[in-house]
Protein backbone atom coordinates (compact mmCIF):
# COMPACT_ATOMS: atom_id res chain seq x y z
CA UNK A 1 0.00 0.00 0.00
CA UNK A 2 1.53 3.12 -0.65
CA UNK A 3 0.39 6.98 0.69
CA UNK A 4 -0.22 10.34 -1.06
CA UNK A 5 0.35 13.82 -0.36
CA UNK A 6 2.77 15.09 2.50
CA UNK A 7 2.04 13.93 6.21
CA UNK A 8 0.88 11.75 8.09
CA UNK A 9 -2.81 13.61 7.71
CA UNK A 10 -3.02 13.07 4.06
CA UNK A 11 -5.69 10.68 2.08
CA UNK A 12 -4.59 7.42 1.85
CA UNK A 13 -4.97 6.49 -1.65
CA UNK A 14 -4.64 2.71 -3.26
CA UNK A 15 -2.15 1.98 -5.92
CA UNK A 16 -2.23 -1.77 -5.73
CA UNK A 17 -2.34 -2.65 -9.68
CA UNK A 18 -4.56 -5.83 -10.63
CA UNK A 19 -2.27 -9.15 -11.61
CA UNK A 20 -3.71 -9.71 -15.24
CA UNK A 21 -2.45 -5.98 -15.92
CA UNK A 22 1.36 -6.55 -14.60
CA UNK A 23 1.60 -9.71 -17.00
CA UNK A 24 0.12 -8.02 -19.67
CA UNK A 25 2.83 -5.20 -19.43
CA UNK A 26 5.47 -7.66 -18.63
CA UNK A 27 4.45 -9.68 -21.53
CA UNK A 28 4.19 -6.58 -23.82
CA UNK A 29 7.63 -5.20 -22.26
CA UNK A 30 9.26 -8.37 -22.18
CA UNK A 31 7.91 -11.00 -24.21
CA UNK A 32 11.13 -13.19 -23.77
CA UNK A 33 10.17 -13.52 -20.53
CA UNK A 34 6.92 -15.97 -21.39
CA UNK A 35 7.98 -17.16 -24.57
CA UNK A 36 11.10 -18.56 -23.43
CA UNK A 37 9.64 -19.98 -19.97
CA UNK A 38 8.75 -23.42 -19.96
CA UNK A 39 5.80 -25.20 -17.89
CA UNK A 40 6.95 -27.91 -15.73
CA UNK A 41 4.57 -30.26 -16.78
CA UNK A 42 5.89 -29.96 -20.11
CA UNK A 43 9.85 -30.42 -19.84
CA UNK A 44 8.73 -33.43 -17.20
CA UNK A 45 7.05 -35.18 -20.17
CA UNK A 46 10.82 -34.65 -22.31
CA UNK A 47 12.26 -36.28 -19.46
CA UNK A 48 9.65 -38.76 -18.79
CA UNK A 49 9.17 -37.56 -15.25
CA UNK A 50 6.05 -36.99 -13.29
CA UNK A 51 6.19 -33.15 -12.33
CA UNK A 52 7.94 -31.82 -9.38
CA UNK A 53 5.91 -31.00 -6.43
CA UNK A 54 7.77 -27.74 -4.45
CA UNK A 55 5.91 -26.31 -1.55
CA UNK A 56 3.26 -23.69 -2.42
CA UNK A 57 4.52 -20.09 -0.85
CA UNK A 58 2.45 -16.94 -0.51
CA UNK A 59 3.94 -14.36 -1.48
CA UNK A 60 3.24 -10.18 -2.81
CA UNK A 61 4.32 -9.51 -5.99
CA UNK A 62 4.70 -5.98 -7.10
CA UNK A 63 5.26 -4.59 -10.71
CA UNK A 64 8.91 -3.72 -10.03
CA UNK A 65 10.11 -6.77 -8.29
CA UNK A 66 9.20 -8.62 -11.29
CA UNK A 67 10.79 -7.08 -13.47
CA UNK A 68 13.95 -6.62 -11.80
CA UNK A 69 13.93 -10.55 -11.32
CA UNK A 70 13.38 -11.51 -15.12
CA UNK A 71 16.92 -11.75 -16.17
CA UNK A 72 17.58 -13.82 -13.61
CA UNK A 73 14.08 -16.09 -14.32
CA UNK A 74 15.42 -15.87 -17.70
CA UNK A 75 19.01 -17.13 -17.12
CA UNK A 76 17.95 -19.78 -15.04
CA UNK A 77 15.50 -20.93 -17.40
CA UNK A 78 18.37 -20.55 -19.95
CA UNK A 79 20.43 -23.25 -18.05
CA UNK A 80 17.47 -26.06 -17.15
CA UNK A 81 16.69 -25.58 -20.93
CA UNK A 82 20.64 -26.11 -22.59
CA UNK A 83 20.74 -29.36 -19.84
CA UNK A 84 18.22 -31.56 -20.24
CA UNK A 85 20.35 -34.36 -17.74
CA UNK A 86 21.07 -31.48 -15.23
CA UNK A 87 16.93 -30.97 -14.73
CA UNK A 88 16.20 -35.08 -14.25
CA UNK A 89 19.31 -34.92 -11.52
CA UNK A 90 17.08 -32.23 -10.15
CA UNK A 91 13.92 -33.52 -10.30
CA UNK A 92 15.31 -37.24 -8.81
CA UNK A 93 17.09 -35.11 -5.82
CA UNK A 94 13.58 -33.28 -5.15
CA UNK A 95 11.30 -36.57 -5.69
CA UNK A 96 13.68 -38.44 -3.08
CA UNK A 97 13.28 -35.82 -0.60
CA UNK A 98 9.69 -35.79 -0.70
CA UNK A 99 9.45 -39.45 -0.93
CA UNK A 100 8.51 -40.77 -4.28
CA UNK A 101 8.72 -44.22 -5.14
CA UNK A 102 10.96 -44.41 -8.45
CA UNK A 103 13.14 -47.05 -10.30
CA UNK A 104 15.57 -48.22 -7.93
CA UNK A 105 18.84 -46.49 -7.91
CA UNK A 106 21.81 -47.83 -10.58
CA UNK A 107 23.90 -48.81 -7.91
CA UNK A 108 21.10 -51.24 -6.23
CA UNK A 109 20.43 -52.73 -9.56
CA UNK A 110 24.25 -53.77 -9.96
CA UNK A 111 24.39 -55.10 -6.30
CA UNK A 112 21.56 -57.28 -7.21
CA UNK A 113 23.23 -57.99 -10.48
CA UNK A 114 26.72 -59.39 -9.01
CA UNK A 115 24.18 -61.03 -5.97
CA UNK A 116 22.58 -63.05 -9.38
CA UNK A 117 25.60 -63.80 -10.59
CA UNK A 118 27.16 -65.02 -7.65
CA UNK A 119 24.20 -67.38 -7.26
CA UNK A 120 24.39 -68.96 -10.53
CA UNK A 121 27.79 -69.59 -9.60
CA UNK A 122 27.27 -71.45 -6.65
CA UNK A 123 24.96 -73.50 -8.17
CA UNK A 124 27.12 -74.57 -10.93
CA UNK A 125 29.61 -75.31 -8.18
CA UNK A 126 27.22 -77.38 -6.66
CA UNK A 127 26.50 -78.92 -9.90
CA UNK A 128 30.10 -79.64 -10.10
CA UNK A 129 30.45 -80.87 -7.04
CA UNK A 130 28.38 -83.70 -7.16
CA UNK A 131 31.10 -85.68 -9.67
CA UNK A 132 33.53 -87.18 -7.48
CA UNK A 133 37.10 -87.12 -8.48
CA UNK A 134 37.02 -90.85 -7.88
CA UNK A 135 40.44 -91.61 -7.99
CA UNK A 136 41.95 -89.10 -5.91
CA UNK A 137 42.89 -92.18 -3.59
CA UNK A 138 45.00 -94.15 -6.06
CA UNK A 139 46.84 -91.04 -6.93
CA UNK A 140 50.10 -92.02 -5.64
CA UNK A 141 49.48 -95.51 -6.60
CA UNK A 142 51.60 -96.09 -9.61
CA UNK A 143 49.82 -98.90 -10.72
CA UNK A 144 46.72 -97.47 -11.01
CA UNK A 145 47.93 -95.16 -14.02
CA UNK A 146 45.76 -92.62 -12.58
CA UNK A 147 47.12 -90.33 -15.56
CA UNK A 148 45.91 -92.42 -18.00
CA UNK A 149 43.05 -94.14 -16.58
CA UNK A 150 40.12 -91.44 -18.39
CA UNK A 151 41.96 -92.37 -21.63
CA UNK A 152 42.50 -95.77 -21.07
CA UNK A 153 38.27 -96.35 -20.74
CA UNK A 154 37.97 -93.61 -23.49
CA UNK A 155 39.36 -96.23 -25.85
CA UNK A 156 37.38 -99.11 -23.98
CA UNK A 157 34.47 -96.99 -25.08
CA UNK A 158 35.46 -96.66 -28.61
CA UNK A 159 36.31 -99.93 -29.03
CA UNK A 160 33.38 -102.25 -27.30
CA UNK A 161 31.60 -101.83 -30.30
CA UNK A 162 33.88 -104.13 -32.29
CA UNK A 163 33.71 -106.49 -29.67
CA UNK A 164 29.97 -106.99 -30.04
CA UNK A 165 28.83 -109.97 -31.66
CA UNK A 166 24.72 -109.81 -33.81
CA UNK A 167 22.27 -110.32 -31.43
CA UNK A 168 20.63 -113.16 -33.64
CA UNK A 169 23.96 -115.31 -34.77
CA UNK A 170 22.68 -118.25 -33.33
CA UNK A 171 19.50 -118.28 -36.06
CA UNK A 172 23.10 -119.00 -38.27
CA UNK A 173 23.69 -122.22 -36.59
CA UNK A 174 21.99 -125.56 -38.04
CA UNK A 175 22.19 -127.52 -34.80
CA UNK A 176 22.52 -124.66 -31.62
CA UNK A 177 20.13 -122.98 -30.19
CA UNK A 178 19.73 -120.47 -26.98
CA UNK A 179 18.91 -123.02 -24.57
CA UNK A 180 22.05 -124.88 -26.00
CA UNK A 181 24.23 -121.82 -25.48
CA UNK A 182 22.69 -120.89 -22.12
CA UNK A 183 23.10 -124.89 -20.74
CA UNK A 184 26.84 -124.30 -21.88
CA UNK A 185 27.44 -120.95 -20.16
CA UNK A 186 25.81 -122.07 -16.89
CA UNK A 187 27.85 -125.11 -16.76
CA UNK A 188 30.95 -123.16 -17.18
CA UNK A 189 29.91 -121.02 -14.08
CA UNK A 190 30.22 -123.56 -12.09
CA UNK A 191 33.25 -125.04 -13.84
CA UNK A 192 34.74 -121.66 -13.09
CA UNK A 193 33.81 -120.87 -9.56
CA UNK A 194 35.36 -124.97 -8.59
CA UNK A 195 38.75 -123.69 -10.30
CA UNK A 196 38.71 -120.98 -8.60
CA UNK A 197 39.53 -118.69 -11.12
CA UNK A 198 39.72 -115.32 -11.78
CA UNK A 199 36.82 -113.34 -12.44
CA UNK A 200 37.78 -111.55 -15.71
CA UNK A 201 38.41 -114.87 -17.21
CA UNK A 202 34.98 -116.18 -16.85
CA UNK A 203 34.25 -112.93 -19.24
CA UNK A 204 36.43 -113.33 -21.25
CA UNK A 205 35.41 -117.29 -21.90
CA UNK A 206 32.29 -116.14 -22.63
CA UNK A 207 33.11 -113.20 -24.87
CA UNK A 208 35.44 -115.77 -27.05
CA UNK A 209 32.59 -118.35 -26.94
CA UNK A 210 30.07 -116.02 -28.70
CA UNK A 211 32.57 -114.15 -31.29
CA UNK A 212 33.30 -117.81 -32.57
CA UNK A 213 29.97 -119.34 -32.87
CA UNK A 214 29.41 -115.87 -34.47
CA UNK A 215 31.22 -116.74 -37.65
CA UNK A 216 31.94 -120.42 -37.23
CA UNK A 217 29.52 -123.73 -37.85
CA UNK A 218 29.57 -125.60 -35.00
CA UNK A 219 27.76 -129.31 -34.80
CA UNK A 220 25.82 -130.32 -31.45
CA UNK A 221 28.46 -132.62 -30.15
CA UNK A 222 31.42 -129.96 -30.44
CA UNK A 223 29.82 -127.09 -28.50
CA UNK A 224 30.92 -128.51 -24.96
CA UNK A 225 34.94 -128.57 -26.58
CA UNK A 226 34.07 -125.16 -28.05
CA UNK A 227 33.38 -124.10 -24.04
CA UNK A 228 36.00 -125.78 -22.62
CA UNK A 229 38.55 -124.68 -25.15
CA UNK A 230 37.56 -121.22 -24.86
CA UNK A 231 38.02 -121.14 -21.01
CA UNK A 232 41.69 -123.19 -21.62
CA UNK A 233 42.48 -119.56 -23.78
CA UNK A 234 41.05 -117.43 -21.43
CA UNK A 235 42.99 -118.70 -18.48
CA UNK A 236 45.99 -118.19 -20.44
CA UNK A 237 44.97 -114.96 -21.26
CA UNK A 238 44.21 -113.99 -17.62
CA UNK A 239 45.21 -116.23 -15.11
CA UNK A 240 48.99 -116.32 -13.48
CA UNK A 241 48.58 -120.34 -12.91
CA UNK A 242 46.80 -122.28 -16.12
CA UNK A 243 45.09 -125.43 -15.11
CA UNK A 244 46.17 -128.42 -16.72
CA UNK A 245 44.50 -129.71 -20.39
CA UNK A 246 43.86 -133.06 -19.01
CA UNK A 247 41.65 -131.51 -15.66
CA UNK A 248 39.65 -129.91 -18.21
CA UNK A 249 39.06 -132.97 -19.97
CA UNK A 250 38.27 -134.91 -16.78
CA UNK A 251 35.85 -132.16 -16.14
CA UNK A 252 34.31 -132.70 -18.96
CA UNK A 253 34.04 -136.22 -17.99
CA UNK A 254 36.67 -137.52 -21.08
CA UNK A 255 34.26 -136.65 -23.44
CA UNK A 256 37.28 -135.37 -25.68
CA UNK A 257 41.06 -136.23 -25.76
CA UNK A 258 44.18 -134.10 -25.96
CA UNK A 259 44.67 -133.73 -29.36
CA UNK A 260 41.08 -132.66 -29.98
CA UNK A 261 41.14 -129.55 -27.37
CA UNK A 262 44.79 -128.51 -28.96
CA UNK A 263 42.93 -128.81 -31.82
CA UNK A 264 40.50 -126.72 -31.00
CA UNK A 265 42.38 -124.31 -29.77
CA UNK A 266 44.26 -123.43 -32.98
CA UNK A 267 41.21 -123.32 -34.31
CA UNK A 268 39.76 -120.55 -32.22
CA UNK A 269 42.83 -118.46 -31.94
CA UNK A 270 43.19 -118.58 -35.65
CA UNK A 271 39.42 -117.99 -36.40
CA UNK A 272 39.61 -114.62 -33.80
CA UNK A 273 43.10 -113.63 -35.69
CA UNK A 274 44.54 -113.89 -31.58
CA UNK A 275 42.43 -110.90 -30.85
CA UNK A 276 41.37 -110.89 -27.10
CA UNK A 277 42.07 -107.91 -26.06
CA UNK A 278 38.65 -106.31 -26.43
CA UNK A 279 36.71 -104.95 -23.38
CA UNK A 280 34.08 -107.33 -21.71
CA UNK A 281 31.48 -106.32 -18.94
CA UNK A 282 34.02 -106.83 -16.41
CA UNK A 283 36.60 -104.15 -17.51
CA UNK A 284 33.46 -101.38 -17.38
CA UNK A 285 32.23 -103.02 -13.91
CA UNK A 286 34.91 -102.71 -11.83
CA UNK A 287 35.34 -98.68 -13.24
CA UNK A 288 31.35 -98.15 -12.69
CA UNK A 289 31.57 -99.54 -8.88
CA UNK A 290 34.34 -97.60 -8.22
CA UNK A 291 32.67 -94.27 -9.24
CA UNK A 292 29.15 -96.02 -7.70
CA UNK A 293 31.37 -96.00 -4.33
CA UNK A 294 30.73 -99.65 -3.66
CA UNK A 295 30.88 -101.52 -0.85
CA UNK A 296 31.01 -105.39 -0.95
CA UNK A 297 27.40 -105.66 -0.55
CA UNK A 298 26.85 -103.60 -3.67
CA UNK A 299 29.62 -105.08 -5.69
CA UNK A 300 28.88 -109.18 -4.95
CA UNK A 301 25.25 -108.38 -5.90
CA UNK A 302 26.30 -106.32 -9.11
CA UNK A 303 28.28 -109.38 -10.13
CA UNK A 304 25.30 -111.76 -9.29
CA UNK A 305 23.02 -109.63 -11.74
CA UNK A 306 25.55 -109.30 -14.45
CA UNK A 307 26.42 -113.75 -14.26
CA UNK A 308 22.78 -114.12 -15.05
CA UNK A 309 22.71 -111.82 -18.04
CA UNK A 310 25.58 -113.80 -19.29
CA UNK A 311 23.50 -116.92 -19.66
CA UNK A 312 20.78 -114.80 -21.05
CA UNK A 313 21.23 -115.01 -24.75
CA UNK A 314 18.62 -111.89 -25.53
CA UNK A 315 21.39 -109.49 -23.39
CA UNK A 316 23.85 -109.73 -26.47
CA UNK A 317 21.66 -106.96 -27.97
CA UNK A 318 23.44 -104.87 -25.40
CA UNK A 319 27.27 -103.09 -25.49
CA UNK A 320 29.37 -104.62 -22.43
CA UNK A 321 29.23 -101.32 -20.90
CA UNK A 322 25.68 -100.84 -20.89
CA UNK A 323 25.21 -103.94 -19.36
CA UNK A 324 27.89 -103.09 -16.20
CA UNK A 325 26.05 -100.01 -15.91
CA UNK A 326 22.70 -101.48 -15.65
CA UNK A 327 23.66 -104.25 -13.29
CA UNK A 328 25.15 -101.57 -10.93
CA UNK A 329 21.93 -99.55 -10.94
CA UNK A 330 20.01 -102.11 -10.52
CA UNK A 331 21.84 -103.21 -7.63
CA UNK A 332 21.65 -99.74 -5.96
CA UNK A 333 17.46 -100.08 -6.54
CA UNK A 334 17.75 -103.35 -4.88
CA UNK A 335 19.59 -102.45 -1.64
CA UNK A 336 18.04 -98.92 -1.34
CA UNK A 337 14.49 -99.70 -2.28
CA UNK A 338 14.26 -96.63 -4.76
CA UNK A 339 15.70 -95.75 -7.97
CA UNK A 340 19.17 -94.20 -7.50
CA UNK A 341 21.81 -92.87 -10.45
CA UNK A 342 24.07 -90.82 -9.04
CA UNK A 343 25.91 -87.64 -11.20
CA UNK A 344 28.94 -89.36 -10.51
CA UNK A 345 27.48 -92.60 -11.91
CA UNK A 346 25.87 -90.71 -15.16
CA UNK A 347 29.49 -89.12 -15.68
CA UNK A 348 31.66 -92.01 -15.76
CA UNK A 349 29.55 -94.50 -16.69
CA UNK A 350 28.12 -92.28 -19.83
CA UNK A 351 24.61 -93.15 -19.21
CA UNK A 352 21.51 -91.23 -17.90
CA UNK A 353 19.39 -92.93 -15.85
CA UNK A 354 16.36 -93.19 -18.25
CA UNK A 355 19.02 -95.31 -20.71
CA UNK A 356 19.08 -98.18 -18.39
CA UNK A 357 15.85 -98.53 -17.25
CA UNK A 358 14.89 -101.27 -20.16
CA UNK A 359 17.93 -103.11 -19.43
CA UNK A 360 17.45 -102.66 -15.45
CA UNK A 361 14.08 -104.24 -16.06
CA UNK A 362 15.03 -107.80 -18.07
CA UNK A 363 17.58 -108.07 -15.15
CA UNK A 364 15.10 -107.57 -12.44
CA UNK A 365 13.34 -110.66 -13.83
CA UNK A 366 16.26 -112.74 -14.43
CA UNK A 367 16.88 -111.89 -10.70
CA UNK A 368 13.45 -112.87 -9.61
CA UNK A 369 13.49 -116.23 -11.18
CA UNK A 370 17.21 -116.83 -10.85
CA UNK A 371 16.29 -120.06 -8.33
CA UNK A 372 13.83 -121.53 -10.96
CA UNK A 373 14.38 -123.44 -14.21
CA UNK A 374 17.08 -125.51 -15.29
CA UNK A 375 19.76 -122.55 -15.15
CA UNK A 376 20.68 -122.10 -11.53
CA UNK A 377 24.26 -122.27 -11.55
CA UNK A 378 24.63 -118.64 -10.84
CA UNK A 379 22.01 -118.64 -8.21
CA UNK A 380 23.71 -121.55 -6.38
CA UNK A 381 27.44 -120.04 -6.49
CA UNK A 382 25.79 -116.97 -5.00
CA UNK A 383 23.42 -118.31 -2.51
CA UNK A 384 26.79 -119.70 -0.07
CA UNK A 385 28.88 -117.69 2.42
CA UNK A 386 31.59 -116.97 -0.10
CA UNK A 387 29.40 -114.29 -1.45
CA UNK A 388 27.52 -113.30 1.25
CA UNK A 389 24.55 -114.98 0.40
CA UNK A 390 23.68 -112.56 -2.14
CA UNK A 391 21.21 -114.77 -4.18
CA UNK A 392 18.79 -114.51 -1.37
CA UNK A 393 18.53 -110.42 -1.75
CA UNK A 394 14.95 -109.55 -2.35
CA UNK A 395 14.63 -108.72 -6.04
CA UNK A 396 13.15 -104.76 -7.22
CA UNK A 397 9.87 -105.95 -7.74
CA UNK A 398 9.00 -101.68 -8.33
CA UNK A 399 11.33 -101.37 -11.20
CA UNK A 400 8.89 -103.76 -13.05
CA UNK A 401 5.76 -101.41 -12.68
Amino acid sequence: MGTSGAGGGGKIMPTRRALSAINKNITESYPYAVNNKRSLSKRNVICNKPPLRRPVTTRKFAAPQLVDNTPQIQEEEAKKSNSVQSEEALAERVNRKEGYDFNEPMFVQHTEAMMEEETEMENADKEEELVFNIDACDEKNSLAVVEYINDIYHFHKKSEELSCVSPNYIDNQQELNEMMRGILIDWLIEVHDKFELMEETLYLTVHTIDRFLAVHQIVRKKLQLVGVTALLLACKYEEVSVPAVDDLILISDKAYTRREVLDMEKLIANTLQFNFSLPTPYVFMRRFLKAAQSDKKLEVLSFLIIELCLVEYEMLEYTPSKLAASAIYTARCTLNGYEEWSKTCEFHSGYKEEQLLACARKMVGFHHSAGTGKLTGVHRKYNTSKFCYAARTKPAGFQLS
